[in-house]
């Protein structure tokens, strides 16, 4: 018996209704996006339209930022070749709104005009990066493509698993070399210093 103002239905007899949803593509993430990430101590960078996340580095990471930085001082900085910078600092690159915050950077003299109040908008002479479990594979493959087609010009792979250092030149035909004992450091095509990676690798810095 059916009760005045309620619809009864046989749910054996009446069919589900079926809804059409259509796949909506996620919205790409920009590097203005990213600047409104929370300040929790992570590092966040926007590439390919993607957000990824780096946590804080290990005490190791910061004595070889830390090596890599003094070294280069003498060779890039203090002859007024231009400047240097380390994390955090944004790396933006406005015509793809992509973004990223390498662990070392220089800008020379030459591209200066890409330094900014709020960092640098455009592509440095010099990343590097250096290797941690977790952004191995992302500084081997999205960021190395990244920023060979940005127009970096040389780009430090910093292995502290392997004592070892990848150097990439972008030019016409992009370069690598790797270097476990010395590292040349350039300016454009002239070499300026070379950097005792010994020393920088040492476990008791």
């Amino acid at each position: 018996m059916m009760t005045p103002g309620i619809l009864e239905l046989d749910l054996e007899t009446t069919p589900a209704r079926s809804y059409d949803v259509p796949t909506m593509p996620l919205p790409s993430i920009t590097w203005q996006d990213v600047q409104q990430m929370p300040d929790d101590g992570n590092r966040y960078e926007a590439i390919e339209g993607d957000l990824y996340m780096t946590p804080a580095p290990s005490i190791l990471h910061h004595r070889i930022t830390r090596a890599l930085y003094d070294a280069l001082k003498p060779l890039l900085l203090e002859p007024g070749h231009g400047e240097l910078f380390w994390a955090p600092v944004g790396v933006e690159f406005p015509a793809t709104g992509e973004g990223v915050q390498p662990d070392l950077l220089f800008v020379s003299n030459e591209r200066r005009r890409i330094i900014g109040e709020a960092g640098i908008v455009g592509a440095p002479d010099l990343v590097v990066e250096i290797l941690s479990p977790s952004t191995a594979s992302r500084d081997r493959g999205i960021k190395l493509r990244l920023y060979e087609r940005q127009g970096v010009r040389e780009y430090w792979i910093v292995d502290p698993d392997e004592n070892a250092v990848d150097a990439w030149r972008f030019a016409d035909e992009p370069r690598l070399e790797r270097f476990t004992e010395t590292l040349p450091v350039r300016l454009g095509t002239a070499q300026v210093g070379l950097i005792d990676l010994e020393a920088v690798f040492a476990p008791d810095l």
